[in-house]
Order: structure tokens, then C-alpha cells, then sequence
């Protein structure tokens, strides 16, 4: 579902990923663990398309991201770590205009709207201007429109930031059915708990260099993922 092959991306003479390589597969919720400034994000925003790189390939779903970046966010869905929503819609309205960008027919639509704004508990605001809703809110909203048009891979970073507990399991229990569906998953973590009851599996980068990157037991081996991160850390 997504192959990067060497990405490199530099920041004037710092390189912020320095020649990474991963393979995710259709089922797989795949984490992708390291400090700040680890280079986790730069790699997020060049799978999705927003940012461009030096050297390397990335595909999503065969297609390369150079190459045709339309057809590939056909096929993605992206949320950053703090979503920047149009916050003089609503909330209907955002994620109608969503469902226009993605084509998402009507009737179609309307039941993802409903069943997730149901789930969520948002509902009852999604007529209330997107500038009034809290960040949790907003980071829920924008989960819906990353659903919306059933991508194949969605690509999120840091997305428990903000979100209450029951938020927070409901968001696990999506991920797990879209994998289930044979969509796939990449997103970054700093809550290690999560990573290692959630991910099939993991990749740990650190100053922009992939460092180990497995299952979970590949990685872990005999001791908890905390242990090997703070590990890697020391070193």
C-alpha cells in the first residue's frame, strides 16, 4: 500500500530524514515512533504530498507520489498533528465540502456523516461554526472527513493528542476495522502503550535515520517497546 524507498529531505545543510526506507502492507496499522524533531512529520507530509524531498520514491498503492500526486490523495487521507480546519464553516458544511472534493456521492455520504458524527457525539454541533468547536472537537471533525471517502491509506500524526479517553478508543477500534477492510495505516506516536497494543508494526527513527523497524516483537524482543525507545534514546 506504501513504499518509501531512501527518502531524503534536508532543512539547509540538516538532514530532517536521511535515506529511509519502509514497506506497509494493505491491513497493517503501521507506528512510526520518535522524539520530536526525529524527522516523523517531514516523512508524514511527503507521503501525503505536501512537501517535496530531495532524493527517493514514494508510492501509494503502485502509484508514485511525484508522478501523479492527484491520483495519489484520491487514495489518502491525511490529518496533521494540529488541524487547521476552515473555521468560518460549519461543521456540516466542512465536511460537505470534503465529500465535494472526493466526489463522495450523496446518499453515500450522508450515512458517514451520520454514523461517525453519531459515534463521535458531534452531531449536535455540526451547526455550529467550526471557529467555536474545542481542539478535541476539531480533531474529531476532522477524523470524520479523513473517512468520509473510504481512502486506502490514512496517514495521521500524533492523532490522540486531544482526544478524550472514549475519543481515543473509538479512534483504535476505526483504525483496526479499516485495516480489517485492507486499508492501511501510518501514523506517528509518542504514547508507546498505544503503539504496542495497536500496531502490527512499528518503525522507530531518530535524528532522520530509521533505526529499527519490525512487528512489535521484532523490535521489542524481550523487553517492553518503552525500554527499547528509552534505549535508542541513551544512545
Amino acid at each position: 500500500m506504501l513504499k518509501i524507498e531512501h527518502l531524503t529531505k534536508s532543512y539547509g545543510e540538516k538532514k530532517a530524514v536521511d535515506d529511509l526506507s519502509l514497506h506497509i502492507r494493505p491491513g497493517e496499522i503501521y507506528g512510526f515512533i520518535g522524539h520530536n524533531g526525529a524527522g516523523k512529520t517531514t516523512t508524514l507530509k511527503s507521503v501525503a504530498g505536501i512537501l517535496k524531498f530531495d532524493e527517493g520514491v514514494i508510492t501509494i498503492n503502485g502509484t508514485s507520489v511525484q508522478d501523479e500526486p492527484v491520483k495519489c490523495k484520491r487514495e489518502l487521507a491525511y490529518i496533521p498533528d494540529n488541524p487547521d480546519l476552515y473555521e468560518f464553516m460549519s461543521g456540516i458544511k466542512y465536511l460537505n465540502f470534503v465529500g465535494d472534493v472526493f466526489a463522495v456521492p450523496a446518499g453515500e455520504r450522508q450515512e458517514a456523516i451520520r454514523r461517525y458524527a453519531d459515534l463521535f457525539e458531534l452531531t449536535d454541533d455540526l451547526a455550529q461554526p467550526v471557529s467555536a468547536y474545542s481542539h478535541g472537537m476539531k480533531q474529531k471533525l476532522a477524523l470524520i472527513s479523513a473517512w468520509l471517502h473510504s481512502p486506502k491509506l490514512i496517514v495521521m500524526d500524533e492523532p490522540f493528542v486531544g482526544l478524550d479517553p472514549k475519543a481515543s478508543h473509538l479512534l483504535k477500534e476505526m483504525m483496526r476495522e479499516h485495516c480489517d477492510r485492507g486499508g492501511a495505516i501510518f501514523f506517528s506516536t509518542h504514547v508507546l502503550e498505544v503503539a504496542e497494543k495497536l500496531c502490527d508494526k512499528v518503525a522507530i527513527i531518530k535524528q532522520g535515520k530509521l533505526i529499527k523497524a519490525g512487528t512489535m516483537e521484532e523490535v521489542r524482543g524481550d523487553e517492553s517497546l518503552e525500554e527499547v525507545f528509552l534505549e535508542l534514546e541513551a544512545e
